[in-house]
Order: C-alpha cells, then structure tokens, then sequence
C-alpha cells in the first residue's frame, strides 16, 4: 500500500503547485493589465483531470486495501483537498476571464485587490505547507487571515457601493475581490481538513 500512497501524494504535490502557479499568475496579469485566459484555461482544466485521478486512485486504495485509522483518513482527505486545488484553478480561471471580458484595467486603482490579494496567495501557501507538514497550528492560523480576508472585502465593497470608482473599475474589482474571497475560505477548508488527518476532528468537513 505505501507505493499506492506514495503515488496519491505525489499527485496531491503536482496539484498544489499547479493550483498556486495559477492563482498567482491569474493575479499578476490582472494586476499588470494582461491577458492569460487561455494558460489559466488550460491549467485549470489539468487541475480537474489530476482531481478526477485522485478521486480514482483514493478509490482503488481503498478497495483494495480497505486502509483504517490515520491512512484513511488521510486518503479521504486528499479527495477532498484535491476539490479544494481544483476550486483554485477555476477561480484563477474566472479571474483571467475578468481582464478578457473588461478590456484595458490599466487605468484602475488596483490597490485593494492587490492587498487582499497578498494575504489569499500568503494563505494558499499556507495551506499547503499546512498539509504537506500536518501542521495543525498553521492550519488553524487560516481562519485568523481569512478573518482579515473578509473584512477586506467588506470594506472594498463599501467603498465601490459608495461611487467612489469609475464603474468599469468598480465592477472588476467587485468581481476579483469576489473570487479572491472564495479562493480563501477554501484555503480554510484545506485547513480543516489538515486537522481531521492528524487527529480526526471532523467538525468542518
């Protein structure tokens, strides 16, 4: 069975890089007034097949060797957490799709989905060092960074709601912001999920 194992964690690693190039890059040419739609495209896309190969082979692992204690929780964690990677990549997708949809953004303040924009890549990084070392205590600090997550958002809201952006800007803005929110809570989940393979905690799942 360890080869098996070996082979899902292996796969889990290519996802989580994979997932952070994609976010990151989404971020930067947004950022930077360029256009990615068709890289982040197809990242995303291998994202969800390397997703469906976790699924299959969590599913032969535990068939086939009917695995207990902390092997199956760890094997059901990966098929979850690969759903979390993969929600990455589409959220980078949607994010490269704002800048092909909009046009030029050069002229926009980027400055508040550059900051919050920070802490989601820092707490992305964060969850897979949290799974790749079972790091309970990094993986509860999450939720902490996701608290400063969603009051950016808020406040970013407030200000867009308050007409203090030219529309085109507003409106892209509200929509990364939006993604970047979400990209967040399931870097949280990840987290949650880091805890329920170390000491089978199953309150977030």
């Amino acid at each position: 069975m360890d080869l098996w194992l070996n082979k899902l964690t292996n796969l889990m690693q290519g996802m989580a890089e994979l997932s952070e190039n994609s976010v990151s890059t989404a971020i930067e040419a947004y950022l930077s007034d360029k256009n990615v739609v068709e890289t982040i495209h197809n990242q995303s896309t291998e994202l969800i097949m390397l997703q469906e190969e976790v699924s299959d082979l969590a599913v032969e692992l535990l068939v086939r060797y009917q695995p207990v204690a902390a092997d199956l929780r760890f094997i059901k964690a990966c098929m979850e957490i690969a759903y979390g990677f993969a929600r990455f990549g589409r959220y980078a997708y949607d994010i490269a799709q704002v800048r092909d949809q909009f046009g030029k953004l050069s002229d926009c303040d980027h400055s508040m989905v550059a900051n919050t924009a920070d802490e989601v890549k820092r707490m992305i990084r964060s969850s897979i060092k949290a799974f790749n070392d079972r790091d309970v205590k990094m993986a509860e600090d999450l939720r902490k960074t996701d608290d400063i997550v969603d009051s950016f958002y808020r406040q970013n809201i407030k200000r867009i709601l308050e007409g203090q952006i030219e529309i085109k800007c507003a409106i892209s803005a509200a929509l990364i912001l939006r993604y970047l929110e979400r990209i967040a809570d399931h870097a949280v989940y990840i987290g949650d999920l880091v805890k329920y393979i170390v000491s089978g905690e199953k309150a977030h799942l």
